[in-house]
C-alpha cells in the first residue's frame, strides 16, 4: 500500500572513514580530527568489520595518566584500565561491532541506536562487509520531507486505500509534518486504522484527525450498506 517505510540504504553515507586493526593511537587521532568524527569502523581484510573505536575508547589514555585511581577503582575498571595501555585500533576497539544491514527500516535502526546507546551503526552486508554508515543525523532526513509530499502520499496510500467510496472529500492538510484529516466517513471505528497508517508515513510529526462520521455497527437499514 505504502512506499514507506524507507530502509537504511536510503539515508546511509556510502564513502566510510575507517582504519585497520593495525593502525596506531596517534593516527587514530589525526584521522578523526581532519574528518571531524567521533567514531570510526575497524577493518580486516578487504573491508570486513571487525570492530568499531570511538572517542570514549580513546580518552581512557588521558583519564589513567597521572595514575591517581585507587586499586578498586581500577579493579572496577578494567577495560579502560586496558584501553589507557593500548596503542592500536584492535586494542582499542570496542568488539564485536553492533551492526546494521542496508535494508532494515529507520525505525529498526533507531531502536538499535536507542538500546545499545549508540550514536552510528556501520553498514553491512551477509559476510559483515562495510557497506556504509548511518548516524541519528541520517534517520532525521525523512523529517525533512516537504508538506506536499507528505500529503500527496497520505491521500494516496491511507485516503484512498481506508476510504475509497468518500476519498473525494477527506481533506489532507500537512504543516510542519502536523497531518490534520477532516471530513465525513461512513465508518468511524477506522479512524484509529487511518492515525496509525498516517503515523506510519514518514516525515509525520502527529496527526490530528477531526472526523466525523457514524459506528458500522449503528444498526439501520444502512448498516450493511443497503
Amino acid at each position: 500500500m505504502s512506499e514507506t517505510p524507507h530502509i537504511v540504504s536510503d539515508v546511509m553515507t556510502q564513502t566510510v572513514v575507517a582504519v585497520g586493526r593495525d593502525a596506531p593511537f596517534k593516527e587514530i587521532v589525526r584521522t578523526m580530527e581532519q574528518w571531524k568524527v567521533s567514531a570510526m569502523p575497524v577493518l580486516e581484510g578487504e573491508g570486513r568489520v571487525i570492530g568499531v573505536v570511538s572517542e570514549a575508547d580513546l580518552l581512557p589514555k588521558e583519564e589513567f595518566r597521572e595514575g591517581e585511581q585507587s586499586l578498586y577503582e581500577q579493579r572496577q575498571r578494567l577495560s579502560d584500565v586496558a584501553k589507557a595501555g593500548a596503542t592500536t585500533a584492535g586494542e582499542l576497539m570496542s568488539t564485536p561491532a553492533i551492526t546494521i544491514h542496508a535494508d532494515a527500516t529507520l525505525a529498526q535502526a533507531a531502536r538499535i541506536m536507542a538500546v545499545r546507546r549508540v550514536k552510528r551503526l556501520p553498514v553491512v552486508d551477509g559476510i559483515g562487509m562495510l557497506q556504509g554508515i548511518v548516524s541519528r543525523a541520517d534517520l532525521l532526513k525523512v523529517f525533512l520531507r516537504s508538506d506536499e509530499d507528505i500529503e500527496e502520499e497520505v491521500r494516496r496510500t491511507v485516503a484512498a486505500y481506508l476510504f475509497p467510496a468518500s476519498s473525494h472529500a477527506l481533506h489532507v492538510n500537512a504543516h510542519e509534518g502536523v497531518v490534520t484529516l477532516r471530513g465525513h466517513i461512513r465508518d468511524t471505528s477506522l479512524i484509529p486504522v487511518a492515525v496509525r497508517l498516517v503515523r506510519a508515513v514518514e516525515g509525520v510529526v502527529d496527526v490530528e484527525p477531526q472526523l466525523t462520521g457514524e459506528p458500522a455497527d449503528a444498526g439501520g437499514p444502512d448498516t450493511n450498506g443497503s
